[in-house]
């Protein structure tokens, strides 16, 4: 049967050329556009490949015929090529979540089927796990949010020990409960934030409510230390 990888089916169809050329059009100021097509593209487009009913959802094998994973998505490169297929390997591998990206040109259709050759459960185990871009910023930023409610804990600790050091007996109690507060919140958010960083970038959102929570007790041990 006649194979063909996904890269050579979708570009043959106008599928790639049209996006970036419509798209590249779009984008300059000034420019004149040409809305519409001819008959002769119209019939090339509806024998096309519709990348929702063909592609995305579907199903990829090994050459083994051993379920893989599912198209989750389609990456285009910024010539406005397809470059990737982000495929759902987790339960191929026996995880939880394994998203990996795939070399469209290493994906054939052979009949209607995706067929990756050579994707044994051990190669696609050592593939990296993909992550959206805007998923690693907003991780980053929620770890930086957090160490800086870690660090101010840290300080104000700090200068409560060096309070208490010196105080009268009376205000010495006080200041003790305080550092006793602290010193707790501060262990279960750092705890928190590092059971998050030992997870998957993909994963952290599982960990933010823990990690959230954490952090509000002890910015309500900042506050009453510092009132």
């Amino acid at each position: 049967m006649k194979s063909i990888t996904l890269v050579a089916a979708l570009a043959s169809a106008g599928l790639f050329t049209t996006v970036g050329t419509n798209q590249a059009q779009a984008q300059v100021a000034g420019s004149t556009t040409t809305i519409g097509i001819s008959v002769d593209e119209s019939t090339k487009l509806a024998m096309g490949w519709s990348v929702k009913k063909t592609i995305l959802g579907k199903t990829v094998y090994n050459d083994q015929n051993q379920k893989v994973g599912t198209v989750e998505d389609l990456i285009i490169s910024p010539d406005r090529n397809v470059s990737y297929a982000i495929v759902g390997a987790g339960g191929f591998i026996g995880m939880g979540r394994h998203d990996v990206a795939i070399p469209v040109s290493q994906i054939t259709n052979e009949g209607g089927k995706l067929i990756m050759p050579g994707a044994t459960k051990d190669v696609v185990k050592s593939l990296p796990t993909f992550v959206y871009a805007t998923n690693i910023v907003s991780r980053d930023q929620f770890v930086a949010n957090a160490e800086k409610d870690i660090a101010r804990g840290k300080e104000v600790l700090v200068a409560q020990e060096k309070k208490a050091s010196v105080a009268a007996a009376d205000v010495k109690a006080k200041l003790d409960l305080q550092i006793a507060a602290l010193q707790m919140d501060l262990k279960s958010a750092e705890g928190k934030l590092a059971e998050m960083k030992t997870a998957t970038a993909n994963r952290w959102k599982e960990f933010e409510a823990s990690v959230n929570a954490a952090t509000a007790r002890l910015r309500k041990s900042i506050r009453n230390a510092t009132a």
